[in-house]
């Protein structure tokens, strides 16, 4: 499985993601998601244009992973869960 290193690359270089989205001409969306979610499906011209934007190779971006490997990795639930009152009220 493949692991992009959109993220750490452009730390490395001090890049923000608002900055990376208009040295690139990606949608801000996407380049979040790609931050987000490093093992998501994107598009090899998408990924030419951030690469260039980082002056590195598009090879660079990715990362090679086994399958237990990205299944250590929990996944991110960025909802917020509700308390729920254990008996409902009565009237």
């Amino acid at each position: 499985m493949l692991r992009l290193k959109v993220k750490e690359n452009a730390n490395a270089r001090k890049i923000s993601m608002s900055k990376l989205s208009r040295l690139s001409d990606v949608s801000y969306d996407t380049i979040q998601q790609i931050y987000h979610n490093p093992y998501k499906d994107v598009n090899l011209s998408t990924l030419e244009k951030i690469a260039d934007a980082l002056g590195m190779n598009v090879y660079d971006l990715f990362e090679k992973v086994s399958e237990e490997e990205r299944a250590a990795i929990p996944p991110k639930n960025n909802k917020k869960l509700k308390k729920v009152a254990e008996q409902p009220d009565t009237y």
